[in-house]
């Protein structure tokens, strides 16, 4: 007797029960793994580019934007300071690197971040093509800039004022790729990066503060009059040498002008957040699949009462009660395994709906679709529910009485 042809032809015998079932599961594995791929390829990211930065130092106003701007380039600067006084407060023994960053400007949506080559040894980049930027308007680009925009060694191209795509464009200055970054999974793989005098010069050029003028030869006759100004920079990506470096950011902002922002803290402040959400789709996606165990309860318990004589009568053909609790097993098994590989498959196909959105916007890749570890625990679960919910009306067999039931039909 095939057990599994038995048990798929009853599922098919009742499909409307069968497939709300199978529905109910397949929704709480997609939200669970939906929800774990997000977090495991999140926490990546953020974990990963925030590696070896201990404090972040920039204009005064939310210590978050300074980190979601400064080092995963996902938000607006804060503001501009001035570049002597950070290089002033960052000459304290306790910090070990200090890599300053200018951004205001864009090509296609990519930032242009001026930088120096610690900015790419910090995040272990390395040239894959052509070599580094050694004087202005030289530029070294991350690989997902060279895919998207098809930029290649030799391509000169005018930057966006702003950090998206509508920007005025400096028409009369043009960058020029001397180098393309090998890909490395961090936030370099989506910049544009040059000398922080690149940046200085387009927008001395353009604005002496980085702004669109209306009276360009009013403001022009007035800055021949005045000293040049100090130079600017949006922020410092700062590394101390040991623990006791936290103290440092607590000076700077309360005896200065800038702010001193701590990564880690803001980060995990941001997840915290962000977790009650998480938590509370993760709950009702396991409500969800506990619901599904009912409905699979529910459509064997009345599917027995409905097959009393059948199964009577495979009884008395020389079926075991083992036999058919078993097929119900299997039928419960059935319906959990599938809504397993279907919400897997769901699940895969959110994340990459979510990837392209973010990669259109944020230019960050989430796409990564193996199957985690969590998963394989989140089988077991379904397969649990599957069986415990098929095994409680499947107990009716052994109190089957098989005279009776032949005699009642």
């Amino acid at each position: 007797m095939n057990l599994f042809r038995i048990s798929w032809s009853n599922l098919k015998d009742k499909p409307l029960s069968s497939f709300l079932s199978g529905l109910l599961m397949t929704f709480g594995i997609t939200i669970i793994s939906l929800l774990l791929l997000l977090n495991k390829q999140l926490d990546d990211q953020f974990r990963k580019n925030i590696k070896g930065i201990d404090m972040v130092l920039g204009a005064k106003g939310s210590p978050l934007q300074l980190i979601l701007s400064s080092i995963y380039q996902i938000d607006s600067p804060t503001g501009n300071i001035p570049l002597e006084e950070a290089e002033k407060l960052t000459r304290n023994p306790m910090i070990k690197t200090a890599i300053p960053l200018s951004m205001g400007d864009n090509y296609r949506s990519f930032r242009i971040v001026g930088t120096n080559k610690k900015y790419i040894d910090h995040f272990d980049a390395s040239v894959g093509q052509g070599r580094l930027f050694q004087q202005d308007l030289e530029t070294v680009i991350g690989s997902r800039v060279a895919d998207v925009a098809g930029l290649k060694l030799g391509d000169t191209f005018s930057g966006s004022h702003g950090l998206d795509a509508e920007g005025d464009v400096h028409a009369d200055t043009k960058y020029k790729v001397v180098g393309i970054l090998s890909p490395s999974n961090t936030v370099v793989d989506q910049l544009i990066l040059t000398p922080l005098s690149s940046v200085w010069a387009i927008h001395e050029h353009h604005d002496e503060h980085g702004e669109e003028h209306e009276h360009e030869e009013g403001e022009a006759h007035e800055h021949e009059e005045h000293e040049e100004a100090p130079r600017e920079i949006t922020s410092m990506l700062i590394q101390f040498r040991n623990p006791l470096g936290m103290m440092i950011a607590r000076g700077i902002n309360t005896n200065s002008k800038l702010q001193a922002a701590l990564p880690n803290i803001e980060i995990n402040r941001l997840f915290s957040l962000l977790g009650v959400g998480v938590e509370t789709l993760r709950g009702l996606a396991v409500v969800i699949m506990l619901i599904s165990g009912i409905s699979v309860f529910v459509s064997l318990y009345n599917s027995l009462k409905e097959r009393r004589y059948e199964m009577a009568l495979m009884l008395s053909m020389g079926a075991t009660r083992a036999q058919l609790f078993g097929m119900l097993l299997l039928e419960g098994l059935v319906l959990a395994l599938i809504g397993f590989g279907l919400g897997i498959l769901l699940s895969r196909v959110g994340l990459w709906l979510f990837s392209n959105s973010v990669s259109s916007e944020y230019h960050y890749n989430l796409a990564a679709f193996g199957i985690l570890p969590e998963e394989w625990i989140l089988l077991g679960v379904a397969v649990l529910i599957g069986l415990l919910a098929a095994a409680l009306p499947a107990l009716g067999v052994y109190r089957m009485n098989i005279s009776r039931t032949l005699a009642e039909d």
